[in-house]
């Protein structure tokens, strides 16, 4: 079961990487001026300006502050999305002559699945409305990722192997990838309050972890204080953070966390966020991940790359026999 996860997460990574917006669902706010018209024609299917511009939008707010991109660079960008939207389509078509078909009951998962991504269906409503888009259309450009992660499933992902030796060679060339800096596992509780809050809420704030400080040194347990009292997210997991290295935290916060042996729990430590507790509950030496702990990541790595380059040439002979107008100006 876990290698079907695996192997699932991995075409759809690849799907991602292939082809942008006819691999991702995004619910990224749309141009202000929805465009009409088409960009491209392919064997008579049209792919909109409305869901290229809006693939545009989302990538630029990605990749660049405020969705800014030199002239040049912007340019670049549309014919990409462009020609990996033709790809998309050409893969899509491809996927229908084949016969694969997708059960309503596996686009109603993955709809599920994009949901759970928002607090509630009111906050998910507003995200499609920001975007242009309708659970319609969302529902069919999800059975059409889908068709496509099908056909590179049972075409190119079940056919690509990768050995051990392939895997161990790429292994000793590329050991600065797998080479870890020192980290820390901690969880903390949090009380929150703003640095410019006013001196009563901080009096108050500052009470409140005196008071959360005095039961875990009478003995209560750390985790159970954090789900009860902790305002951070990390409270439903008893508070724990999971590991991280120096500079992924706020300087106060790393400082108090490092200095800690596992076990040891700090003293009252003060952010912008506001009061915290940490314990550290594991320490990891910087060193170099261990080739048997990284062979299953990197034969899943090599087995994509060479997958991406199948899947490339396929478009590429789909391209020459298709009828394809490009229309973007």
């Amino acid at each position: 079961m876990m290698m079907e996860q695996v192997k699932r997460a991995g075409v759809a990574v690849l799907v991602a990487a292939l082809l942008l917006g006819n691999a991702t669902i995004s619910l990224a706010a749309a141009p202000k001026k929805a465009a009409t018209g088409k960009v491209a024609v392919v064997n008579g299917v049209a792919i909109s300006r409305s869901d290229f511009d809006r693939e545009v939008f989302a990538i630029k707010n990605r990749i660049a502050p405020q969705g800014k991109l030199e002239p040049a660079q912007e340019e670049q960008l549309r014919k990409s999305v462009l020609e990996k939207m033709i790809g998309g389509e050409l893969l899509f078509q491809a996927s229908k002559k084949k016969g694969i078909k997708v059960e309503p009951a596996a686009v109603d998962a993955e709809l599920a699945q994009l949901k759970k991504r928002f607090p509630d269906d009111k906050t998910f409503k507003e995200a499609m409305s920001r975007s242009g888009v309708t659970e319609a259309v969302l529902k069919s450009q999800m059975q059409k990722n889908l068709s496509i992660e099908r056909l590179i499933d049972q075409d190119f992902a079940a056919k690509a192997t990768v050995t051990p030796e392939e895997a161990k060679d790429f292994y000793e060339k590329n050991k600065e990838k797998f080479k870890h800096p020192e980290q820390v596992r901690a969880s903390h509780i949090l009380i929150e309050v703003k640095p410019d809050a006013p001196e009563a809420e901080k009096k108050a704030a500052r009470a409140k972890i005196e008071a959360i400080q005095k039961r875990l040194k009478a003995g209560e347990d750390f985790a159970k204080l954090a789900q009860e009292n902790s305002q951070c997210p990390s409270s439903k997991r008893g508070g724990d953070l999971g590991y991280f290295a120096k500079g992924q935290m706020v300087p106060a916060f790393e400082t108090a966390a490092f200095a800690l042996k596992p076990g040891a729990v700090s003293d009252i430590v003060e952010t912008q966020f506001g009061y915290h507790i940490i314990k550290v509950t594991d320490k990891k030496a910087e060193g170099t991940v261990p080739f048997d702990t990284a062979k299953d990541q990197i034969m899943q790595r090599l087995k994509m790359a060479k997958v991406q380059e199948a899947v490339g040439r396929y478009v590429a002979e789909l391209e020459k026999s298709a009828k394809i107008e490009r229309l973007l100006k």
